[in-house]
């Protein structure tokens, strides 16, 4: 990882993690903080990679992470559905 992804963008963590490399080996890859959940793509714009660059109103201290309300739960997947055009059917 370079300098610049070596802090969260979002909440200054020291530890990021690996999550996925693109499919062409080089292209991007996807990190994500353990602290505060944020990922990003490595090909984003600065705003959504360094910190630096970062709106700062969506920045989070350890003290907000920790007074956040629960993380919603994803929902369970549909098991069978149709896509048509931009909807889906169940």
């Amino acid at each position: 990882m370079s300098d610049t992804t070596s802090l969260c963008p979002r909440c200054a963590h020291e530890t990021i993690e690996h999550i996925f490399s693109s499919p062409v080996p080089g292209v991007w890859e996807v990190l994500g903080c353990g602290r505060c959940l944020y990922m990003w793509r490595t090909s984003e714009p600065a705003r959504r990679t360094r910190r630096d660059a970062y709106p700062e109103a969506f920045m989070m201290t350890p003290e907000d992470i920790a007074a956040a309300p629960e993380v919603p739960a994803v929902p369970p997947l549909v098991a069978d559905y149709q896509v048509t055009g931009s909807a889906w059917t169940p």
